[in-house]
C-alpha cells in the first residue's frame, strides 16, 4: 500500500529527528515540538507542523523589544530579505517568531527537513546577540550594573560586554 503525501512527510521529519539525535515531543499526530540547541541562544524551540498541503515551521526568537522598536523591526526586515524558506514575524504582542512553510512534496525529502532545521537554528542563534542588542541594550546595562553591585556571576552577560560593562559605555 502506498503511503500519503501527509504519512510521508510525517515519517521522514521523525526519521530525520531521531538520527539526529535532537529532544522532541509529538503532542498531536504531525505535529513536532524540537529542540534546537545553540551557542548564542542556548535553545531554540521549534515546531514543524504537518498539514495537508504544507509544513508550517514555527520558531519563538524573543518577546517584544523594550526600546529602539524601528531599528529593530527594520533590522528583522533586512535579514528577511536573506533568508531560505523562513521569516521573522510578529504575534498580536509584538513578540518575535521564525514562520514557513514548505510543501508536502519538499518535506518528504530528509535533505530538506535537515536544512529547514538548519535554517531555524542558525537565523536564530546567529541573530539572537544583535536582536537583544538592539531591542533590550538598556535592560542588559542595567542587569549588568546589577550583577557587578551584588557580586554576582556576570558569565551569561559576556556576549553583551562591548556595549554593557561601563568600562566600554
Amino acid at each position: 500500500m502506498r503511503m500519503s503525501a501527509v504519512e510521508a512527510a510525517v515519517e521522514t521529519i521523525r526519521k530525520v529527528l531521531e538520527d539526529s539525535e535532537l529532544t522532541y515531543e509529538v503532542p498531536r499526530e504531525g505535529a513536532f515540538f524540537v529542540k534546537l540547541p545553540g551557542e548564542h541562544k542556548l535553545a531554540t524551540m521549534a515546531w514543524l507542523i504537518v498539514g495537508p498541503y504544507s509544513v508550517h515551521v514555527e520558531a519563538f526568537f524573543c518577546r517584544q523589544p523594550d526600546e529602539n522598536h524601528a531599528q529593530f523591526y527594520r533590522w528583522l526586515l533586512e535579514k528577511n530579505g536573506r533568508m531560505y524558506c523562513l521569516s521573522f514575524t510578529l504575534d498580536e504582542t509584538g513578540d518575535v517568531y521564525l514562520t514557513g512553510k514548505i510543501p508536502l512534496s519538499a518535506a518528504s525529502d530528509p535533505a530538506e527537513i535537515d536544512r529547514i532545521l538548519g535554517c531555524v537554528l542558525a537565523y536564530s542563534d546567529e541573530n539572537f546577540d544583535r536582536a537583544l542588542e538592539l531591542g533590550f541594550k538598556t535592560s542588559i546595562q542595567k542587569e549588568w550594573d546589577w550583577r557587578v553591585s551584588r557580586g554576582e556571576s556576570l558569565a551569561n552577560l559576556q556576549a553583551f560586554a562591548r556595549f554593557a560593562d561601563p568600562k566600554n559605555r
